[in-house]
């Protein structure tokens, strides 16, 4: 029999909030962390404006020493910070480094989509300048793709699989779907699973190159973010990170843990770049796969999702995706369920993107409520049937129960968590 997941704790450094209670704050109110960047600007971006974690350096500078803060860039850092609060908000302590203790039932699935290319922006410039000698010796463990789960296991003597993934946007769904499965099967009894991604214009001039993001708002940033709207002109650029702590049924309730909720399926596959899927856009057939194979992973009626927190990035696909989510679950506007995007409050955070928006779908459970989509006042009218369910405003919604969160990135590649109110039974 398969072991039951429950989700204990959380971190997340997101750009409209740092910590659990000014981000679930940040939600209710539907209060926006996309500004003006005026380094954008200088660069000639055509947009210039992104969602980046205020005042972290700070922040960052209160969990860390200097010997730590060496090898933190902001990708390892975002990570760090909000794995050591979602470690202490599941109630577990810091052991001393020195006293040789490993948790060999702990492990690490921390991915990022890009992840340290600042870091490897500065390693290039040097080398080509002729100063290797110059680049210290924590460069290496800051580019490294594995560099934000290495970190992480070092701060919590974690002992089981520590590893870090990358899925483009999915990433970060991706991370805690693996992490499911590996503690399913009894391989672990806990796994701190999420994403992170720098904030760096080196991450996204590319997408800038593509024309793809937001290019319109640069003097009113916080409408940017503008998902599932008629207006909406591309995706707004993120940064941050979100870390959960995942743990079997039976350690969380032998040791009395606080259970946000249940995990109870998850789905990845990919829609192979065929029947209109591409590098950049997602095969129809394989997102209503991949939602119906979460659905019935998760052993429950498509009629029992009670709400999405969907993809949703502000581009030509969120119609699509709205109508792929109608036919995979077989519901009508009338019966749809309420459908948010975490994204119109913080930008696309990219490799993070699927953490963060996981943590916000957790304590929309958990607190019973709803947060806005904003700036979608002008709903799509390929979509406009669909409009009752999309809530502009803050929704109390204490009967919450079953919440599905997607992700589909870059390479055709969909992933999709199905979280459940955690009952005593």
């Amino acid at each position: 029999m398969k072991k039951r997941v429950v989700i204990t704790g959380m971190g997340v450094v997101a750009p409209n909030a740092y910590g659990l209670d000014n981000f679930e704050q940040a939600l209710k109110e539907g209060r926006s962390g996309i500004h003006f960047i005026p380094q954008l600007e200088e660069l000639k971006f055509g947009c210039q404006i992104a969602g980046i974690p205020e005042d972290f350096e700070t922040i960052r500078k209160s969990y860390f020493d200097r010997e730590k803060l060496l090898s933190n860039n902001d990708n390892i850092g975002f990570a760090s910070v909000s794995a050591v609060d979602a470690w202490r908000d599941a109630g577990f302590i810091f052991s001393d480094s020195d006293d040789d203790l490993v948790d060999w039932d702990t492990g690490v699935i921390a991915g990022s989509g890009t992840g340290g290319i600042d870091t490897i922006a500065q390693v290039v410039h040097m080398v080509n300048e002729g100063r290797v000698r110059r680049l210290g010796s924590r460069c290496v463990e800051q580019v490294m793709n594995s560099g934000t789960s290495a970190r992480i296991s070092g701060l919590i003597g974690a002992g089981n699989q520590v590893t870090s993934n990358s899925a483009a946007c999915s990433t970060g769904n991706e991370a805690i779907i693996d992490a499911l499965w590996r503690i399913r099967m009894g391989l672990a009894k806990r796994m701190v699973a999420g994403g992170s991604e720098g904030a760096t214009p080196y991450i996204w001039a590319g997408f800038d190159a593509m024309r793809v993001l937001c290019r319109k708002f640069n003097d009113n940033p916080a409408a940017g973010s503008r998902p599932l709207s008629a207006t909406a002109c591309g995706f707004v650029p993120g940064s941050g990170s979100a870390m959960l702590v995942l743990e079997e049924l039976e350690t969380a309730l032998a040791r009395g843990a606080r259970i946000y909720v249940e995990v109870i399926g998850g789905y990845v596959n990919c829609g192979g770049q065929r029947m209109g899927g591409s590098m950049t856009a997602p095969n129809p057939e394989g997102v209503k796969r991949c939602i119906r194979g979460a659905v019935a992973d998760a052993g429950i009626d498509p009629a029992e999702v009670d709400a999405i927190n969907g993809h949703l990035t502000a581009t030509y696909a969120d119609p699509h995706e709205v109508r792929n989510w109608a036919e995979a679950l077989e519901r009508t506007p009338d019966n749809f369920p309420y459908i948010n995007s975490t994204k119109s409050l913080i930008g696309h955070c990219l490799g993070a993107a699927g953490a963060i928006e996981s943590v916000a779908s957790v304590l929309q459970i958990y607190k019973g409520f709803l947060h806005p989509s904003i700036n979608c006042e002008d709903v799509h009218p390929d979509i406009e049937k669909f409009a009752q369910k999309i809530p502009q405003k803050y929704l109390e919604f204490p009967q919450l129960k079953i919440v599905a969160k997607a992700g589909f990135g870059f390479g055709d590649v969909n992933s999709c968590i199905i979280f459940k109110k955690w009952e005593n039974n």
